[in-house]
């Protein structure tokens, strides 16, 4: 049962990254995108990510996050944002007192004002290395960052006074189970992974950014698409969250050994995702268990779901175009919006839980 779980989540993953029929919304009004303190810094943020981070990157009539429910809590309508609202970027880019930078493929589009924001390089369905989804990996990222260097389109100097922030690797996982051939361990693919992104990372470093956040992984068996065939969205998956901690674990240790080659000025933070969900997830569970009326019942369950298994949140009948999923009343109480990604309101309360440690990059 444990191993169809694995399976089925990474599928789910994978279909979620390619399909029209998957987007996600955005949370109620009530959950400020604060730009508090920090609106005096002015940053250039660099993006590279997945579908955590994606803000509109990916292709429309390729990828769900162009099409309904996706985005009806912000902006009001598909725009490109794998949640029904906000994604981890844009409160990210709250932090330093900046809107969120220009997705990579909207660079000819808008008026080079916007760019000095710095720009969203992520796709969503992308990682480390090449997955089962045709869109620029990280090492390709970073490549269109160095090419708008070289365009001086961005000057060393801008990126001397930028953060990059890094968002990947669900999807290397997602690939490893689906490629079938297993022929290495899964802790021996973990540590492949995580040497690839620390040397990404010195790149982008060796590039002239100083200040880079990265993400650790966030616990895959706590995810719908897991909990949902396995407990019935009651329980996460142990076996699978200790995967996440084990890459969080090699991480932790190769970003230590980067940091003794860097120079003084440069500081690399990891963002702890895994225990941002996780303290999210149980925050609210106590709010329900306390007979909170503005908790979700299940914190596990996503806002958008597909009316059977066939479908997902999105889905439309191909024929007559009804639509073939569901929301739920208000998804500025959910923590995902669907079985993959958080809601507005979940990416909201991750950020919270996690925003102290942040301070090293001000």
């Amino acid at each position: 049962m444990e191993q169809t779980s694995i399976l089925s989540f990474c599928l789910f993953l994978l279909y979620i990254s390619t399909c029209p029929q998957v987007l996600h919304s955005a949370v109620s009004s009530d959950h400020r995108h604060r730009h508090h303190h920090h609106e005096r810094v002015t940053v250039k943020l660099f993006v590279f990510g997945d579908s955590y981070a994606d803000t509109g990157n990916s292709v429309k009539f390729v990828t769900g996050s162009w099409e309904p429910p996706y985005g009806i809590t912000f902006p009001g309508k598909p725009a490109g944002r794998f949640s029904d609202g906000r994604v981890l970027t844009d409160y990210i880019a709250s932090f330093f007192g900046t809107r969120s930078p220009v997705p990579y493929n909207w660079r000819n589009r808008v008026k080079k004002s916007k760019l000095r924001n710095g720009m969203n390089f992520a796709y969503g369905g992308t990682g480390v290395f090449e997955t089962l989804v045709s869109a620029p990996n990280m090492t390709t990222q970073i490549d269109f960052l160095q090419q708008l260097v070289e365009k001086k389109l961005y000057t060393k100097r801008d990126l001397y006074s930028s953060v990059a922030f890094v968002s990947l690797a669900g999807n290397d996982y997602a690939a490893y189970f689906l490629k079938g051939n297993q022929s290495q361990d899964l802790p021996a693919v973990s540590i492949s992974i995580v040497n690839q992104l620390v040397v990404n990372i010195k790149r982008i470093n060796d590039l002239g950014v100083p200040r880079i956040l990265v993400t650790s992984i966030a616990p895959m068996g706590c995810l719908p698409a897991v909990t949902s065939i396995l407990s019935s969205y009651q329980n996460c998956s142990e076996s699978l969250n200790a995967a996440s901690r084990f890459h969080n674990q090699i991480l932790h240790q190769k970003v230590e050994e980067l940091k003794n080659h860097t120079t003084r000025r440069s500081t690399i933070v990891i963002l702890d995702l895994y225990n941002g969900f996780l303290s999210a997830i149980q925050q609210h569970h106590d709010l329900q268990q306390a007979g909170n009326s503005t908790a979700s019942e299940n914190m596990l369950m996503p806002c958008c779901v597909g009316v059977s298994s066939e479908y997902s949140c999105g889905s439309v009948d191909g024929r007559s175009g009804a639509k073939m999923y569901t929301v739920c009343s208000n998804p500025g109480r959910s923590f995902f919006w669907d079985k993959v990604h958080p809601s507005q309101n979940g990416w909201h309360a991750v950020y919270s839980a996690i925003e102290s440690s942040l301070s090293p990059l001000h």
